[in-house]
């Protein structure tokens, strides 16, 4: 008797349900997209070095003038994350166009550079805005999806640290920190220090997230 060897294309293993495997993580970048920046690190607490992919549209229709008479890429942005096996990697998340592109306009203000850390295998989402500080969103692999745990920003006035919050997800207690000293030079800053509890019923899925300059955190 003959034996039928049936082999099933990528977009056929994916609707059976079979994980998809491959060696290369760039094979893992959709049509239409370009890598943009790569990370690597442990996700998933195997010893093994996962992979993020901050991918970019290539849609010529988004690259447009800005007000300074400048050609620029307005495609958004959107992560591919990958688990490391001894067969390779397989896709763990994706969000595809959860990113503004790195030309925004940032009215009188230039656009927050976006950057990716992976540390004590929780993936970081860090926002940073120069001397008016910063945002980031922490998020775990937890239930199948990359959940969002943490929410840290920083509110600046040059080296000056004016406000403080931190969002614990699990806990759902919230931390804000004020600077109370007037004349604070930056280091010599006063807190006043303020714990809420927070509502929150489901945790936000980073699949889920539709665009991350919609993500209000004061809602918390």
């Amino acid at each position: 008797m003959r034996k039928i060897i049936l082999i099933l294309p990528f977009f056929l293993l994916t609707i059976l349900g079979c994980k998809a495997q491959n060696n290369q993580p760039s094979n893992f970048i959709p049509k239409g997209y370009a890598e943009f920046e790569k990370y690597f690190g442990d996700l998933n607490k195997d010893g093994l070095e996962d992979c993020v992919l901050i991918i970019k549209k290539s849609d010529t229709a988004n690259i447009v003038t800005n007000r300074f008479d400048k050609k620029v890429d307005r495609n958004r942005r959107g992560i591919v994350v990958l688990f490391k096996n001894e067969k390779g990697y397989e896709l763990a998340d994706k969000n595809y166009n959860c990113f503004s592109s790195e030309n925004e306009d940032g009215g009188v203000y230039f656009p927050p550079e976006l950057w990716i850390k992976i540390e004590n295998e929780k993936l970081y989402i860090h926002y940073g805005h120069g001397r008016y500080g910063y945002w980031e969103y922490t998020f775990r692999y937890q239930n199948s999806n990359f959940e969002l745990i943490g929410y840290d920003s920083s509110s600046n006035r040059g080296p000056i640290t004016m406000t403080e919050t931190s969002i614990n997800f699990l806990t759902k207690r919230k931390l804000v920190k004020e600077n109370t000293n007037e004349n604070a030079e930056g280091g010599d800053e006063i807190f006043k220090e303020t714990w809420n509890n927070i509502e929150i019923d489901n945790l936000i899925k980073l699949s889920e997230i539709k665009d991350f300059d919609e993500l209000d955190m004061y809602n918390y």
